[in-house]
Protein backbone atom coordinates (compact mmCIF):
# COMPACT_ATOMS: atom_id res chain seq x y z
CA UNK A 1 0.00 0.00 0.00
CA UNK A 2 1.01 3.37 -1.45
CA UNK A 3 1.32 6.47 1.41
CA UNK A 4 -1.15 8.28 -0.67
CA UNK A 5 -3.23 5.03 -0.57
CA UNK A 6 -3.09 4.29 3.20
CA UNK A 7 -3.77 8.13 3.91
CA UNK A 8 -7.56 7.63 2.05
CA UNK A 9 -7.98 4.57 4.15
CA UNK A 10 -7.00 6.09 7.54
CA UNK A 11 -10.49 8.44 6.60
CA UNK A 12 -12.75 5.85 6.74
CA UNK A 13 -13.36 3.94 9.98
CA UNK A 14 -15.29 0.94 10.07
CA UNK A 15 -17.51 0.26 13.05
CA UNK A 16 -20.12 -2.08 13.87
CA UNK A 17 -22.46 1.07 16.06
CA UNK A 18 -24.88 2.00 13.69
CA UNK A 19 -27.36 4.80 14.79
CA UNK A 20 -29.49 2.24 16.45
CA UNK A 21 -27.17 0.59 18.11
CA UNK A 22 -25.74 3.78 19.51
CA UNK A 23 -28.79 5.08 20.93
CA UNK A 24 -29.35 1.82 22.35
CA UNK A 25 -26.13 1.19 24.08
CA UNK A 26 -25.76 4.94 25.45
CA UNK A 27 -30.11 4.84 26.77
CA UNK A 28 -28.60 1.54 28.62
CA UNK A 29 -25.46 2.97 30.36
CA UNK A 30 -27.38 6.08 31.51
CA UNK A 31 -30.03 3.92 33.02
CA UNK A 32 -27.22 1.36 34.68
CA UNK A 33 -25.79 5.00 36.21
CA UNK A 34 -29.54 6.55 37.35
CA UNK A 35 -29.67 2.87 39.00
CA UNK A 36 -26.53 3.28 40.59
CA UNK A 37 -27.43 6.64 41.54
CA UNK A 38 -30.50 5.22 43.31
CA UNK A 39 -29.00 2.55 45.01
CA UNK A 40 -26.36 5.15 46.37
CA UNK A 41 -29.00 7.70 47.43
CA UNK A 42 -29.28 6.49 50.92
CA UNK A 43 -25.44 6.75 52.36
CA UNK A 44 -23.96 3.54 53.71
CA UNK A 45 -21.65 0.71 54.25
CA UNK A 46 -21.09 -1.39 51.45
CA UNK A 47 -21.15 -5.32 52.28
CA UNK A 48 -19.22 -7.90 50.93
CA UNK A 49 -22.20 -9.86 49.94
CA UNK A 50 -23.36 -6.32 48.48
CA UNK A 51 -20.57 -5.84 46.69
CA UNK A 52 -19.99 -9.24 45.51
CA UNK A 53 -23.59 -9.37 43.85
CA UNK A 54 -22.61 -5.98 41.97
CA UNK A 55 -19.46 -7.34 40.60
CA UNK A 56 -21.05 -10.38 40.06
CA UNK A 57 -24.01 -8.50 37.62
CA UNK A 58 -21.24 -5.90 36.03
CA UNK A 59 -18.90 -8.86 35.14
CA UNK A 60 -21.50 -11.21 33.48
CA UNK A 61 -23.26 -8.44 32.21
CA UNK A 62 -20.18 -7.31 29.58
CA UNK A 63 -19.36 -11.05 29.16
CA UNK A 64 -22.83 -11.54 27.88
CA UNK A 65 -22.73 -8.35 25.69
CA UNK A 66 -19.11 -9.73 24.25
CA UNK A 67 -20.98 -13.05 23.64
CA UNK A 68 -23.52 -11.15 21.28
CA UNK A 69 -21.14 -8.82 19.10
CA UNK A 70 -18.71 -12.37 18.73
CA UNK A 71 -21.95 -13.68 17.86
CA UNK A 72 -23.35 -11.44 15.54
CA UNK A 73 -20.76 -9.35 14.26
CA UNK A 74 -18.00 -12.48 13.95
CA UNK A 75 -14.85 -13.87 15.41
CA UNK A 76 -12.82 -10.28 14.57
CA UNK A 77 -14.75 -8.69 16.47
CA UNK A 78 -15.85 -10.24 19.37
CA UNK A 79 -11.81 -10.53 19.90
CA UNK A 80 -10.74 -7.07 19.53
CA UNK A 81 -14.26 -6.51 22.06
CA UNK A 82 -13.09 -9.28 24.98
CA UNK A 83 -9.36 -7.93 24.85
CA UNK A 84 -10.28 -4.22 24.75
CA UNK A 85 -12.54 -4.55 27.76
CA UNK A 86 -9.78 -6.78 29.20
CA UNK A 87 -7.34 -3.77 28.94
CA UNK A 88 -9.52 -1.51 29.98
CA UNK A 89 -10.71 -3.10 33.07
CA UNK A 90 -6.54 -3.71 34.12
CA UNK A 91 -6.26 -0.05 33.67
CA UNK A 92 -9.33 0.70 35.67
CA UNK A 93 -7.91 -1.29 38.27
CA UNK A 94 -5.15 1.00 38.44
CA UNK A 95 -8.02 4.21 38.49
CA UNK A 96 -8.89 2.02 42.14
CA UNK A 97 -5.70 2.49 43.67
CA UNK A 98 -5.61 6.38 43.02
CA UNK A 99 -9.64 6.47 44.30
CA UNK A 100 -8.47 4.42 47.60
CA UNK A 101 -5.60 7.12 48.70
CA UNK A 102 -7.77 10.21 47.57
CA UNK A 103 -10.27 8.22 50.09
CA UNK A 104 -8.34 7.99 52.01
CA UNK A 105 -6.17 11.57 52.03
CA UNK A 106 -9.74 12.90 52.53
CA UNK A 107 -10.62 11.31 55.01
CA UNK A 108 -14.22 10.28 53.46
CA UNK A 109 -16.57 8.52 55.73
CA UNK A 110 -17.49 4.76 54.91
CA UNK A 111 -20.92 5.24 54.06
CA UNK A 112 -19.63 8.40 51.78
CA UNK A 113 -17.10 6.28 49.41
CA UNK A 114 -19.48 4.45 47.37
CA UNK A 115 -20.88 8.22 46.51
CA UNK A 116 -17.66 9.65 45.41
CA UNK A 117 -16.75 6.72 43.28
CA UNK A 118 -19.56 6.67 41.54
CA UNK A 119 -19.41 10.57 40.45
CA UNK A 120 -16.15 9.86 39.46
CA UNK A 121 -17.21 6.76 37.38
CA UNK A 122 -19.66 9.51 35.98
CA UNK A 123 -17.26 11.76 35.62
CA UNK A 124 -14.98 9.52 33.98
CA UNK A 125 -17.43 7.94 31.51
CA UNK A 126 -17.90 11.40 29.97
CA UNK A 127 -14.61 12.37 29.42
CA UNK A 128 -13.84 8.68 27.92
CA UNK A 129 -16.76 9.60 25.16
CA UNK A 130 -15.00 12.83 24.36
CA UNK A 131 -11.80 11.65 23.99
CA UNK A 132 -13.31 8.52 22.27
CA UNK A 133 -14.45 11.00 19.66
CA UNK A 134 -11.31 13.00 19.55
CA UNK A 135 -9.54 10.16 18.83
CA UNK A 136 -12.08 8.93 16.12
CA UNK A 137 -11.66 12.11 14.65
CA UNK A 138 -8.21 11.97 14.95
CA UNK A 139 -7.81 8.68 13.03
CA UNK A 140 -9.99 9.99 10.17
CA UNK A 141 -7.61 12.85 9.89
CA UNK A 142 -4.30 12.18 10.63
CA UNK A 143 -2.30 9.67 9.10
CA UNK A 144 0.33 10.00 11.79
CA UNK A 145 -2.65 9.36 14.23
CA UNK A 146 -1.55 6.05 15.31
CA UNK A 147 1.96 6.72 15.41
CA UNK A 148 0.81 9.79 18.16
CA UNK A 149 -0.93 7.00 20.38
CA UNK A 150 2.03 4.94 20.07
CA UNK A 151 4.29 7.35 21.75
CA UNK A 152 1.58 8.18 24.19
CA UNK A 153 1.35 5.05 25.44
CA UNK A 154 5.17 4.51 25.50
CA UNK A 155 6.05 7.15 27.31
CA UNK A 156 3.16 6.57 29.86
CA UNK A 157 4.89 3.67 30.07
CA UNK A 158 8.05 4.78 30.79
CA UNK A 159 6.30 6.75 33.75
CA UNK A 160 4.84 3.90 35.18
CA UNK A 161 8.06 2.18 35.54
CA UNK A 162 9.89 5.14 36.68
CA UNK A 163 7.74 5.60 39.38
CA UNK A 164 7.01 1.77 40.12
CA UNK A 165 10.95 1.44 40.13
CA UNK A 166 11.07 4.51 42.47
CA UNK A 167 8.92 3.49 45.02
CA UNK A 168 6.59 6.88 44.45
CA UNK A 169 4.20 5.76 42.32
CA UNK A 170 0.97 5.98 44.80
CA UNK A 171 1.96 9.54 46.80
CA UNK A 172 -1.34 11.63 47.03
CA UNK A 173 -0.51 14.88 48.58
CA UNK A 174 -4.34 16.63 48.40
CA UNK A 175 -2.62 20.00 49.69
CA UNK A 176 -0.43 20.06 46.04
CA UNK A 177 -3.69 19.00 44.16
CA UNK A 178 -4.24 22.02 41.62
CA UNK A 179 -7.87 21.24 41.61
CA UNK A 180 -7.93 21.82 45.03
CA UNK A 181 -5.86 24.76 45.43
CA UNK A 182 -7.77 26.73 43.05
CA UNK A 183 -11.45 25.30 44.58
CA UNK A 184 -9.82 26.85 48.15
CA UNK A 185 -9.09 30.32 46.16
CA UNK A 186 -12.83 30.74 45.08
CA UNK A 187 -14.53 29.65 48.11
CA UNK A 188 -14.29 29.19 51.63
CA UNK A 189 -14.32 25.04 52.68
CA UNK A 190 -15.31 23.80 56.19
CA UNK A 191 -13.92 21.22 57.91
CA UNK A 192 -16.72 18.38 58.39
CA UNK A 193 -18.55 16.40 56.47
CA UNK A 194 -21.99 17.12 55.66
CA UNK A 195 -23.65 13.98 54.25
CA UNK A 196 -23.31 14.29 50.24
CA UNK A 197 -24.04 17.95 50.56
CA UNK A 198 -21.59 19.70 48.13
CA UNK A 199 -21.95 23.44 49.75
CA UNK A 200 -23.79 24.55 52.89
CA UNK A 201 -24.43 27.83 54.32
CA UNK A 202 -21.81 29.47 56.39
CA UNK A 203 -23.01 32.44 57.91
CA UNK A 204 -24.10 34.56 55.21
CA UNK A 205 -21.99 33.39 52.48
CA UNK A 206 -21.94 29.35 50.98
CA UNK A 207 -19.09 27.00 51.80
CA UNK A 208 -17.74 24.50 50.13
CA UNK A 209 -17.74 21.05 51.97
CA UNK A 210 -14.98 18.23 52.21
CA UNK A 211 -16.85 15.89 49.94
CA UNK A 212 -17.11 19.05 47.00
CA UNK A 213 -13.44 18.67 47.23
CA UNK A 214 -12.52 14.77 47.01
CA UNK A 215 -15.25 14.55 44.06
CA UNK A 216 -13.29 17.51 42.05
CA UNK A 217 -9.71 15.69 42.87
CA UNK A 218 -11.67 12.62 41.63
CA UNK A 219 -12.84 13.97 38.12
CA UNK A 220 -9.11 15.98 37.87
CA UNK A 221 -7.72 12.64 37.83
CA UNK A 222 -9.90 10.97 35.22
CA UNK A 223 -8.49 13.33 32.81
CA UNK A 224 -5.13 11.73 33.19
CA UNK A 225 -6.68 7.89 33.50
CA UNK A 226 -8.55 8.86 30.02
CA UNK A 227 -5.16 10.14 28.36
CA UNK A 228 -3.58 6.97 28.07
CA UNK A 229 -6.85 4.59 28.42
CA UNK A 230 -8.60 5.72 25.05
CA UNK A 231 -5.72 5.18 23.07
CA UNK A 232 -4.83 2.17 24.73
CA UNK A 233 -8.09 0.30 23.87
CA UNK A 234 -7.58 1.93 20.15
CA UNK A 235 -4.46 0.02 19.64
CA UNK A 236 -6.67 -3.09 19.88
CA UNK A 237 -9.46 -1.93 17.69
CA UNK A 238 -10.19 1.20 15.77
CA UNK A 239 -13.80 0.79 16.17
CA UNK A 240 -15.45 3.63 17.66
CA UNK A 241 -17.93 1.67 18.99
CA UNK A 242 -16.20 -1.26 20.20
CA UNK A 243 -13.92 1.83 22.59
CA UNK A 244 -16.46 3.07 23.80
CA UNK A 245 -18.54 -0.25 24.88
CA UNK A 246 -15.35 -1.11 26.63
CA UNK A 247 -14.47 2.14 28.31
CA UNK A 248 -18.29 2.28 29.32
CA UNK A 249 -18.34 -1.23 30.68
CA UNK A 250 -15.21 -1.66 32.59
CA UNK A 251 -16.01 1.46 34.52
CA UNK A 252 -19.79 0.88 35.00
CA UNK A 253 -18.68 -1.76 37.40
CA UNK A 254 -15.50 -0.02 39.63
CA UNK A 255 -17.89 0.95 42.03
CA UNK A 256 -18.83 -2.38 43.68
CA UNK A 257 -15.27 -3.60 42.65
CA UNK A 258 -13.98 -1.06 44.73
CA UNK A 259 -15.38 -2.77 47.68
CA UNK A 260 -14.42 -6.31 46.56
CA UNK A 261 -10.94 -5.54 46.24
CA UNK A 262 -10.54 -3.08 48.58
CA UNK A 263 -8.10 -5.37 51.06
CA UNK A 264 -6.67 -7.18 48.00
CA UNK A 265 -5.58 -4.20 46.26
CA UNK A 266 -2.61 -3.52 48.91
CA UNK A 267 -1.11 -6.56 47.45
CA UNK A 268 -0.71 -5.86 43.93
CA UNK A 269 2.06 -4.49 44.41
CA UNK A 270 3.63 -5.42 40.87
CA UNK A 271 0.65 -3.90 38.92
CA UNK A 272 2.38 -1.00 37.53
CA UNK A 273 5.04 -2.94 36.44
CA UNK A 274 2.60 -5.27 34.48
CA UNK A 275 0.33 -2.16 33.33
CA UNK A 276 3.76 -0.33 32.25
CA UNK A 277 4.76 -4.35 29.88
CA UNK A 278 0.98 -3.72 28.60
CA UNK A 279 0.79 -0.10 27.57
CA UNK A 280 4.60 -0.34 25.91
CA UNK A 281 3.18 -3.72 23.85
CA UNK A 282 0.07 -1.97 22.87
CA UNK A 283 2.17 1.14 21.46
CA UNK A 284 4.48 -1.21 19.54
CA UNK A 285 1.37 -2.74 18.19
CA UNK A 286 -0.18 0.60 17.44
CA UNK A 287 4.02 1.74 15.59
CA UNK A 288 3.92 -1.36 13.51
CA UNK A 289 0.33 -0.98 12.18
CA UNK A 290 1.28 2.63 11.18
CA UNK A 291 4.75 1.66 9.74
CA UNK A 292 2.74 -1.40 7.52
CA UNK A 293 0.35 0.98 6.57
CA UNK A 294 3.08 2.88 4.13
CA UNK A 295 5.58 0.23 4.20
CA UNK A 296 3.79 -3.59 3.64
CA UNK A 297 6.62 -5.34 4.51
CA UNK A 298 7.08 -4.32 8.02
CA UNK A 299 4.87 -7.37 10.21
CA UNK A 300 1.55 -6.11 12.38
CA UNK A 301 0.77 -7.97 15.47
CA UNK A 302 -2.71 -9.94 15.52
CA UNK A 303 -5.22 -9.16 18.28
CA UNK A 304 -5.63 -12.75 19.23
CA UNK A 305 -1.79 -12.31 20.06
CA UNK A 306 -2.23 -9.23 21.99
CA UNK A 307 -4.67 -11.14 24.38
CA UNK A 308 -2.76 -13.87 24.81
CA UNK A 309 0.38 -11.11 25.86
CA UNK A 310 -2.10 -9.91 27.90
CA UNK A 311 -3.44 -12.43 29.72
CA UNK A 312 -0.17 -13.72 30.74
CA UNK A 313 1.65 -10.09 31.88
CA UNK A 314 -1.64 -10.07 34.13
CA UNK A 315 -1.24 -13.48 35.36
CA UNK A 316 2.45 -13.11 36.18
CA UNK A 317 2.13 -10.07 37.86
CA UNK A 318 -0.39 -11.10 39.79
CA UNK A 319 0.94 -14.47 41.17
CA UNK A 320 4.19 -12.31 41.74
CA UNK A 321 2.47 -9.77 44.18
CA UNK A 322 0.54 -12.62 46.24
CA UNK A 323 4.06 -14.60 46.66
CA UNK A 324 6.10 -11.12 47.30
CA UNK A 325 3.40 -10.04 50.17
CA UNK A 326 2.78 -13.71 51.14
CA UNK A 327 3.12 -14.48 54.91
CA UNK A 328 2.79 -10.73 56.07
CA UNK A 329 6.68 -10.37 57.38
CA UNK A 330 7.50 -6.82 58.09
CA UNK A 331 9.24 -6.11 54.80
CA UNK A 332 6.34 -7.57 53.04
CA UNK A 333 4.37 -4.80 54.76
CA UNK A 334 6.21 -2.24 54.45
CA UNK A 335 6.18 -2.84 50.42
CA UNK A 336 2.43 -3.10 50.95
CA UNK A 337 2.28 0.30 52.79
CA UNK A 338 3.67 2.04 49.88
CA UNK A 339 0.16 1.11 48.41
CA UNK A 340 -1.33 3.66 50.33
Amino acid sequence: MTEVSYLSAASELSSVGTPTLWAVTIAGVLLLLVLDFLVTRRPHEVSMREALGWSAFYIALPLAFGGWIWARYGTQQGVEYLTGYLVEKSLSVDNLFVFMLLLAAFAVPAVLAQRVLLYGIAGALVLRAVFIALGAAALQTLDFAFLLFAIILIATAVKLLRDALSGHQQEVDINKMRSVKLLRRIMPVVDEYHGTRMTVRQGAKRALTPFALVVVAVLATDVVFAVDSVPAVYGITEDPYLVFATNAFALLGLRALYFVLHAALSRLVHLSYGLAIILAFIGLKLGLHWAHGIWESVPQIPTLASLGVIIGVLVVVTLTSLRATRGGTPEQREVVTERH
